[in-house]
């Protein structure tokens, strides 16, 4: 009988990458998703589809979902995806010993996801981090007022909420805003990178860059060679923390060489369309020994749909436009394949209550593909409380 693999959310792209890998190793492969349809629930590699509530509203409700889908479902592998990972991995000490959750203990999660607590902790491990305070922080203002800055919510994802400021433009947060933290602008080249780590050892490292942007978001990505500073310093950190789940970093280099990682996503990002998809799994399992995954040919990665968006609203930019559209053009698409092409041919169904929301609220589609799963301030608070 084949083994079950619970992924906690559908509709995103990773979460189909994931599906058809586990489906290649032999698992069974089912879905947790608040929203009722999904770009992964068309998928043939998914045995079943289940509508949750959706964290950000009742997190209580939501992980009580996620306990009955693993009993019922007989589920021995949980692999949290994307934003709901703050939540599920609240979920540990309430799961039976045959279960395991691909990640590491909340408290170390949302430590992580904290845009002021993540750079402390990394400098407490002796890693290069920008300077960063909280904007009711007195350093703060004089950080302003000597160079530029970046201003971002505590827990910001998909670029929600971040500002560039230049040296001395006023810091004042917002009345009713969430709470905002202060960085020292690095200048630099900006990379993301993805990796996959068990038990403090890398199993594998991509480091990528935006090649075609919406909003904040990148929709279409660069595989770039391995910068041995930025994989010294992730190193560093996953042996640091015997890290074992996913764990992305946005990294700036700078002129002289040196590495500086701005934020921390500890969850699955776009870098994991880089890899060959057969060894996807083997690298989550650790059953590859030394041998590393290996990456697919393709150096560009788009989606698809999120691309020809953009690259019709630069029309009238003419660098923009010829550059857009050659990525439209020539990158390989994340969702496509032959064997399993629904996901691609529906995801205009499949994604329209995303496109729905992007439209009526005036939001990305990163940041509408992730308000009822990202965490909030107000969690922070109940997490504490509990």
């Amino acid at each position: 009988m084949a083994r079950t693999v619970l992924l906690t959310i559908g509709r995103l792209p990773k979460a189909l990458e994931l599906a058809r890998a586990f489906k290649n190793y032999g698992y069974r492969v089912i879905i947790a998703d608040p929203f009722r349809w999904h770009l992964t629930g068309v998928s043939r590699d998914v045995a079943r589809s289940f509508q949750v509530a959706a964290p950000a509203d009742d997190s209580e409700a939501y992980l009580d979902d996620i306990i009955s889908i693993v009993e019922r479902e007989s589920v021995e592998l949980i692999v949290p995806v994307s934003e709901e990972t703050m939540y599920v991995t609240a979920l540990k000490p309430r799961l039976d010993p045959g279960v395991t959750l691909f990640s590491m203990p909340q408290n170390l999660i949302l430590t992580l996801h904290h845009k002021k607590r993540f750079i402390d902790f990394a400098s407490a491990l002796g890693l290069q981090v920008p300077e960063t305070y909280d904007i009711l922080d007195h350093r703060a203002v004089t950080l302003a007022e000597t160079t530029d800055t970046v201003i971002k919510p505590i827990y910001s994802c998909s670029g929600r909420g971040v500002r560039y400021l230049k040296r001395g433009e006023s810091i004042a947060q917002p009345p009713h805003s969430e709470h905002l933290i202060v960085q020292r602008r690095i200048e630099g080249d900006l990379y993301s990178t993805f990796s996959i780590a068990q038990n403090g050892c890398v199993c594998t490292t991509i480091i990528y860059r935006a090649a075609v942007m919406s909003g904040t978001v990148a929709v279409c990505f660069e595989r770039i060679p391995k910068q041995q500073v930025i994989l010294d310093w992730i190193d560093h950190f996953i042996r640091k923390t015997s890290y074992t789940g996913f764990v992305s970093f946005d990294m700036i280099l700078r002129p002289d060489g040196q590495a500086f990682a701005i934020e921390c996503n500890p969850r699955a990002t776009s870098g994991i369309h880089f890899l060959k998809n057969e060894d996807l799994c083997t690298a989550i399992l650790h059953v590859t020994g030394d041998a590393r995954p290996r990456l697919r040919t393709a150096l560009f990665m788009q989606q698809l749909f999120p691309c020809l968006t953009e690259t019709q609203k630069s029309f009238f930019n003419r660098k923009n436009f010829r550059s857009n559209l050659h990525h439209l053009m020539t990158a390989r698409d994340v969702t496509w394949q032959w064997r399993d092409p629904l996901p691609l041919l529906l995801m205009p169904i499949m994604a329209s209550q995303i496109i729905a929301r992007s439209i009526c609220k005036g939001e990305t589609f990163g940041e509408a593909s992730t308000f009822d799963i990202s965490w909030r301030e107000r969690d922070t608070q109940n997490h504490i409380n509990a």
